[in-house]
């Protein structure tokens, strides 16, 4: 269903030529109206029609100045001119704003129809053409957040430039645009939450549905990257204590130094030197002090073989394992137990 909306200082054209519309094709839902271009700017810019019907001679902002600054703001927003006068300049001007049709006064159903029918066939067309492969956005979504994440503001420019050259092959109309940046600036928001070490709040929908899409996308992207290097800023304290936050989580398996680097945003050389700096001691020595005490709690309690413990801190080999512990404790596992009064 389409939505049209037709422009005029007449109230009883408005309302003859919406009449017209409305009855020149069942696929028109609704046709509104506004009484001149400043008006009409406002309610495109706040609900986009699919068609657009306006006069030459209006107060405020005439017809002319109304096509030119559809044609600058929303380009691909068809547009039909209706005038009582047969001069070929205004016709000339209004072609040059990229009008569609040129309709004179008196407009007759037959007229109104043709335009309609020749215009809705055309989105028609550019509507079944258009199409971007879920493949194409996982990709555009992966790469805005690695360079958010990763604090690179050129790398989330040269993402969004390829996104709009591929958009515009793909003939997307503005409201798909819209649309389009909208979902994506969404699930932005909710990959970088997924990564549970910073907040983000989800964007606000753009004001205007219009060709701006895409400096609306990449400002919120620019904003995203803003907001996590203010966090971290200053504050070389949280990601080491969400590192090791990470750390604990993890300790039933072989965790990576770069693994917990890129879970915080950080290149691995940085995140080494800050945790050195921080801690004291290198990640493998604090990741293994805080296997090894784990592993002690857990040879504790009677109820756990030794071999079990082993796997529970991560540890495949149960050889290495043994080894590891002697030389943090000074006792094997089994040395250990016994020194706690367990056997077995």
């Amino acid at each position: 269903m389409y939505r049209i909306l037709v422009v005029d200082d007449e109230p009883m054209i408005r309302k003859g030529l919406q009449k017209l519309i409305g009855e020149s094709d069942h696929s028109i839902c609704h046709a509104e109206t506004a009484d001149n271009g400043v008006d009409a700017l406002e309610k495109i810019a706040a609900s986009r029609p699919d068609l657009l019907f306006t006069d030459i001679k209006m107060p405020k902002m005439d017809g002319l100045e109304l096509c030119r600054q559809v044609n600058e703001r929303f380009p691909d927003l068809p547009v039909v001119v209706i005038s009582g006068y047969g001069d070929f300049e205004y016709a000339r001007q209004c072609m040059s704003f990229g009008v569609k049709e040129y309709l004179l006064k008196p407009v007759t159903k037959a007229a109104v129809s043709k335009a309609v029918s020749k215009l809705i066939a055309g989105l028609e067309a550019r509507r079944q053409t258009a199409y971007i492969p879920l493949s194409k956005t996982e990709e555009w979504l992966n790469q805005l957040q690695d360079g958010i994440w990763h604090l690179q503001p050129e790398s989330i420019k040269t993402v969004m430039a390829g996104m709009e050259q591929y958009c515009a092959a793909s003939m997307l109309d503005a409201r798909m645009l819209s649309e389009l940046t909208q979902d994506l600036a969404g699930k932005l928001a909710d990959r970088l939450n997924a990564r549970h070490v910073y907040p983000f709040e989800a964007p606000r929908r753009p004001a205007e549905r219009d060709a701006a899409a895409f400096a609306w996308l990449c400002e919120t992207a620019m904003g995203m990257m803003e907001q996590l290097r203010i966090k971290r800023k200053g504050n070389l304290k949280e990601p080491v204590e969400e590192a090791k936050a990470y750390i604990e989580k993890h300790l039933n398996r072989e965790l990576s130094l770069e693994e917990v680097a890129d879970k915080l945003g950080l290149s691995a050389s940085y995140f080494s030197q800050l945790f050195k700096q921080m801690t004291g001691e290198t990640f493998v020595q604090y990741r293994t002090k805080r296997r090894m005490e784990k592993a002690k709690l857990l040879l504790s309690m009677p109820h756990h073989k030794i071999t079990d413990v082993s796997a529970e801190v991560g540890f495949a080999d149960h050889p290495h394992f043994t080894k590891t512990f002697k030389k943090y404790s000074g006792l094997t596992p089994s040395e250990y137990r016994e020194s706690l009064g367990i056997k077995g």
